[in-house]
């Protein structure tokens, strides 16, 4: 494992607030991995994932016109280089749908995910680390799908490792201190899926009412445009 400094979870009153309400009242609030198969989607996405594979072959095929994360989401600077790449389908609930029209095959398949919010394929390089960070939100559960797995490819969440494995899935909390490497042979490319986080009721309808409020927000916005704008140069149109 790479060295790193110690990262610092960002503080933010609402986001805090939001995080301690999951944290008392749902009782998975401290599980890291989850079990896929508690979610029936996540089956469906394993066994549609070759044509998943298949669209990102072609997406690969003109791998220079793929943005880097950092390019198209001004947050991720600071965890994320060049060797980072996203090709992104839906963003907090926003579209892109420049590249939802043009791979309709992944589109549709992510269109049966319940609860879906983002949606996107997620490139590392060979030699490629995203260095230890938390993510701000507990409202929602992150979802890896295995496409392009080399064997030097690991995902840390808190003091738990796990690898990926191509058409298999991998279910996280990334509130947790995560971290992801890519020593290769070769890229690792997933299917990185956000999913809103199942909540007792009360929690389940503010959640939701948080999330639709997050949508609007001038960092979500930043994404949809940016990545919208490289899914129309990428396919031709201006």
């Amino acid at each position: 494992m790479d060295n790193k400094l110690v990262p610092v979870r960002k503080t933010n009153a609402v986001l805090d607030v939001h995080r301690r309400l999951i944290d008392r009242f749902d009782p998975t609030a401290q599980v890291r991995f989850f079990d896929p198969a508690d979610f029936p989607w996540a089956a469906e996405l394993e066994r549609e994932w070759q044509v998943i594979r298949g669209d990102l072959d072609v997406a690969l095929s003109r791998r220079d016109e793929v943005p880097e994360f950092s390019a198209i989401s001004s947050r991720q600077k600071e965890i994320a280089d060049s060797r980072w790449q996203t090709l992104v389908f839906h963003f907090f609930g926003r579209r892109v749908n420049a590249n939802c029209e043009r791979f309709p095959r992944t589109s549709e398949i992510l269109s049966r995910v319940p609860d879906l919010t983002t949606a996107m394929f997620s490139i590392l390089s060979e030699g490629a680390h995203i260095p230890p960070h938390f993510g701000p939100y507990k409202g929602i559960l992150r979802y890896h799908l295995g496409l392009k797995v080399p064997s030097g490819a690991r995902l840390r969440v808190d003091d738990q490792v796990r690898s990926w494995q191509e058409g298999k899935s991998l279910l996280f909390d990334d509130t947790f201190e995560h971290e992801a490497w890519n020593h290769g042979p070769g890229d690792r490319v997933v299917l990185f899926v956000d999913v809103v986080r199942p909540l007792p009721r009360g929690l389940d309808l503010f959640n939701r009412a948080f999330f639709q409020a997050a949508k609007h927000s001038p960092d979500v916005r930043e994404v949809q445009m940016k990545a919208s704008r490289a899914g129309r140069l990428r396919s031709g149109r201006s």
